[in-house]
């Protein structure tokens, strides 16, 4: 056995922070098997996972699901090596992190929800014709070092000809989910927002979203779906009905109206009156957030790590066919 890395073990040591759940895959007395699975975030960008949650497609699929948030890529990730989840969603980055560190048991993306940013650049007064060169000099809000909502920020600034390091200043000290807050309580000239942070600014009349990161950043991998290689190999049906489940979810919201969809997410964001959640699914739907069907393709792979060594967080590539398995989700793309 390889010898465990420091980062490896900081995920491991950083799982007691996440709440703990009873999970395991067994099977019930109405032959659902259960699955926890432990994301990154609870965000309505991730709609068609809740959607699949919300129609009852895992249960139409022979699975019992249990969701838990984990708050940060790295926490979720830690979840998943701890066999405290069998399945985990985050950015892609953690699974090549924990390969490059060297782990045995490393693991394996078998489905991919979103292809672009989910996150906003809002701002405290409304610009006409936003432009990025306007953040020379200015204070940002942006995300945790090495984690893909800064590293598509550093991205989109450099396509458009700025130095992260030198033409601006980026706080990176506040932790996820608390940015918007801080902008509210007057740190910062922008801030790089998920929703609903950044419509409940918009709405508090407190910022004003004048770029999408996942329009001016273009296609990019933002999240998936893993397990442990070991996980995998036990028990690839289990992995098989999950992706059916998620395939069903992706095509209903390709098929039906923000509208539609609001009022279907919904009982998962009741702190979120529905005309806001019918807002922001309307924003991520009209930029083609979601793609048709599952299947996380080599050249997205290798634009993510593009993207990781552009950032300096990556030493030396890590090879698409141990860190990437397609059969599932094409699988459920012919069903």
């Amino acid at each position: 056995m390889k010898k465990i890395t420091k980062r490896i073990m900081a995920l491991l040591l950083s799982f007691f922070m996440v709440a703990t759940v009873n999970v395991g895959c067994k099977q019930e007395e109405t032959g659902l098997t259960k699955v926890t699975l432990n994301e990154v975030a609870h965000s309505i960008f991730y709609a068609p996972q809740y959607v699949a949650i919300e129609k009852g497609y895992f249960e139409e699929e022979g699975i019992d699901l249990t969701l838990v948030t984990g708050f940060g890529a790295d926490k979720t990730m830690s979840a998943v090596i701890a066999g405290e989840a069998e399945i985990g969603f985050m950015g892609a980055e953690s699974s090549v992190y924990l390969y490059a560190e060297g782990a045995d048991n490393y693991a394996v993306n078998f489905a991919q929800l979103t292809q672009r940013a989910g996150n906003f650049l809002v701002a405290r007064q409304p610009i006409e014709n936003f432009t990025w060169d306007m953040l020379k000099g200015k204070d940002v809000l942006g995300g945790r070092k090495g984690g893909m909502p800064q590293m598509v920020f550093e991205y989109v600034l450099k396509r458009n000809g700025m130095d992260p390091a030198k033409d601006l200043s980026i706080n990176q000290s506040i932790d996820f989910g608390s940015t918007a807050a801080a902008f509210s309580g007057g740190q910062g000239d922008y801030t790089v927002e998920f929703e609903p942070s950044a419509t409940a600014l918009e709405l508090a009349g407190e910022g004003y979203v004048v770029a999408s990161l996942g329009v001016d950043s273009g296609y990019v991998p933002y999240t998936s779906y893993c397990v442990t290689k070991d996980y995998l190999e036990k028990n690839g049906e289990t992995v098989q009905k999950f992706t059916n489940a998620l395939q069903k979810g992706m095509e209903y919201v390709n098929t039906h109206t923000p509208e539609e969809i609001a009022k279907v997410i919904a009982p998962q964001f009741k702190e979120t009156d529905i005309e806001t959640i019918e807002l922001i699914v309307k924003r991520y739907h009209e930029q083609g957030s979601w793609k048709d069907n599952l299947i996380f393709e080599e050249e997205s792979f290798d634009l993510l790590q593009n993207i990781l060594e552009d950032a300096g967080e990556l030493k030396e590539r890590t090879p698409y066919d141990k860190l990437v398995d397609t059969s599932f989700a094409k699988k459920a793309a012919k069903k």
